[in-house]
Order: structure tokens, then sequence, then C-alpha cells
């Protein structure tokens, strides 16, 4: 257990991490939540140990302190405060893996709920005095359905995870599977189905990330085929698939063209990172001294020209945002942190960047560049 010594004002800062104390089952935000609200360390002493913005610690105690909204939330979070950190002295011992609801088990009723709750017309109902929670499945012209039932404690720590949410009606919550549900669910089955692989770790951590689906290709001459391709891989489809409250998309499908568009020709030339032993100019040794600009070593002279062309176009600033999450798949955070610009900023730049770019690409007329998205 962690100790705790007490600070001026009486109450607590710790001196030690409490993910040594927590199950596995607690998120890293609930912890950051946690150390602040229950153990009383500081927000800017968070963010030094966590390595990031003050802001950024301070933003995710807001979100979960709005989360504590839905009681399951919060009776989750009481229960960790109670049994993990401020444990009864006749508890000392307590070890959360020797109990019925340790980190296995909770894994193996999460595949299975999960899966259940990924169904259509299927949800969770869940009572505040009831021992257990019941998944429903709507079935036409008949009431609903019981098709599963799990101990009301995971209900708990799935609504922690935020693996599911929804809405309060007197005494019983009903509630959904969330996007970061179904893809939890995926890196766990992933990691049912390859426990004794020696790359577990890291095919599950892929399968989290991948959602397959099919997408037309066109191959000129009004000849277009499908290909089953990963919907997940550009940062761009995954913003493509967020809707604001209005439940319009945030990048509509002429602007995530024309990062594609751009983004292909990046590849075509060629034009990131050499990341293996050039064997070309290995068995040629002596024969050139260096490359030279049609090599194939650096791609298409065309393609390359092309992507100079659309980044001039963009010019400073829009052009960095563009390549960095249209061709070097970066996400909005992590170009927002090596641009060395505001958190939150990346994603209206990025917006006037793909813009511009539908318009270079033809893809937009001038006078729709406004109305795009």
């Amino acid at each position: 257990m962690t100790k705790c010594s007490p600070s001026k004002h009486g109450q607590t800062s710790n001196i030690g991490p409490i993910e040594q104390v927590l199950p596995d089952w607690v998120p890293e935000i609930a912890i950051t939540y946690l150390n602040h609200t229950t153990l009383g360390v500081p927000i800017r002493q968070i963010a030094r140990e966590k390595g990031c913005h003050a802001s950024t610690v301070l933003r995710q105690v807001r979100k979960f302190e709005s989360l504590r909204d839905d009681p399951l939330v919060d009776t989750a979070l009481t229960n960790v405060a109670r049994d993990f950190l401020n444990p009864p002295p006749d508890q000392a011992e307590f070890d959360p893996m020797k109990t019925e609801f340790s980190d296995r088990r909770t894994h193996s009723e999460a595949i299975r709920i999960l899966r259940r709750l990924c169904e259509n017309h299927t949800y969770l109902l869940v009572a505040d005095k009831a021992r257990k929670a019941v998944v429903f499945k709507e079935v036409a012209d008949s009431n609903p359905k019981s098709i599963a039932s799990v101990d009301r404690e995971f209900a708990l720590r799935f609504a922690l995870q935020e693996w599911i949410s929804g809405t309060q009606i007197g005494s019983v919550g009903r509630y959904t599977i969330t996007s970061v549900g179904r893809t939890a669910l995926k890196r766990m089955l992933s990691d049912a189905q390859s426990n004794k692989s020696e790359h577990a770790g890291d095919s599950s951590f892929r399968d989290q990330h991948r959602d397959y689906g099919l997408r037309t290709i066109s191959e000129g001459f009004g000849q277009s085929t499908q290909l089953r391709v990963n919907l997940s891989e550009s940062p761009l489809a995954v913003l493509g698939r967020r809707r604001g409250q209005d439940g319009i998309a945030f990048l509509s499908s002429d602007l995530i063209d024309a990062g594609e568009r751009l983004r292909e020709d990046f590849e075509l030339a060629q034009m990131g990172p050499r990341v293996a032993q050039n064997w070309d100019r290995f068995l040629n040794c002596g024969a050139t001294s260096g490359f030279s600009g049609n090599s194939a070593a650096e791609g298409p002279t065309a393609a390359r020209d092309r992507v100079n062309h659309a980044l001039k176009v963009l010019g400073p600033g829009l052009g960095d945002v563009a390549l960095r999450v249209c061709c070097f798949l970066d996400g909005l955070e992590k170009a927002e942190k090596r641009l060395g610009w505001s958190a939150r900023s990346g994603k209206v730049v990025l917006r006037i960047a793909l813009q511009r770019l539908a318009y270079h690409y033809g893809i937009a007329q001038p006078e729709d560049t406004r109305k795009v998205g």
C-alpha cells in the first residue's frame, strides 16, 4: 500500500506511484483522478511525474469528474478508493487477485458481455439494488429477451473503463457498448486467440486498431474495384467517422480523398525515411557516385514533383500538418507535439489544409471550399 504524508493544508500527498496498489482494470485516467481528488496530489506535481502539461492533467480530472454523473462510474470510484487506497485495518493484507472478481475473470467476463452488446438492438440493464446486470435483446413483435447476465461488480468496471455508457431512468440504468469498448474487445479477442504465440502482445495491439471494410479504388478509364482495407490505418479515416453534436462528420469524403491523394503521391515517390539497407547501391558500388534524379531509390520524379507542388501551394503550417497526418500517419496529438503547437489546435488547421488540397486537386470547386466538411 502506498504511504501518504500530510501536507501543510491538512491533506495528503502521495510519495509513491499508486499504480502499484491499484489493479489492472483501473484505467490510467482514473488513477490520475484519484491521485488528485483522493490523495490530494497537486495537478502540477502529477504533470511533472507524467511528463505532460498541467492543462492536460486538468482536462483529464475534469473529464472524469463529469463521468461521475454516471452512477456506475461513481460507485466504482468510491469502491476503488475504499478497498485499495484507504482499506480498513482488517483488510491490510487484501489481495485483489485472490478474490472472485480478479483481473483474469474481469477479462473473461468482458469478452462474454461485450460480444453480446455488439449485437444489434442489445443493451445492458443495471438496477441500483440488483446483484446482477442483464443484457437484453429487442425482438420484433415481442418483449425484449434476456440473453446474458453478469455480476454488478463487473458492470461497474466496464463503466469505469468507458466500455459502456448509458442513461439513468429512475433506479435503472440502460447501457450500450462504446467505441472504446469495441476497441478493447478486439484486443481481448486477439489475446485469447494468440495467447500461445511469442508475439501475442504485438498482435493484440495491432488488432485493436484494425477496422476492416471495403473501399472502392479507381483504376482509371472509368473502372473501379473494391478492396478489403483497414479503415483505421489513416488518421483521416478515423477523423472522418467522428461527428459533432449536429450529427455532421468533421471531415467530408472530399477532404479525406484529398488527403489520401497526397499520401498516394508521397508513397509513389518513396519520399519516406529509409528503414533498411540500400542493396541496390551496395551491389552497384563504384558504378555511380550517388543517387540520380530519376533513380528507383528516390521514386518516380513525377510523383515527387506533385507532392512538392502540393506542399508549396499549402505553404508553411498547413503543409507541415498535412505532411505529418496524411503522409507520416501521425495522430493529431502527436503532430501538435512535434510541431510545437498548443493542444487541440491542429484539428482546425488540418481541416483548412485539406480544403486547400481539395481545391488544388480539383476535387472541390473554389466556391465550394467554404462548404466542404
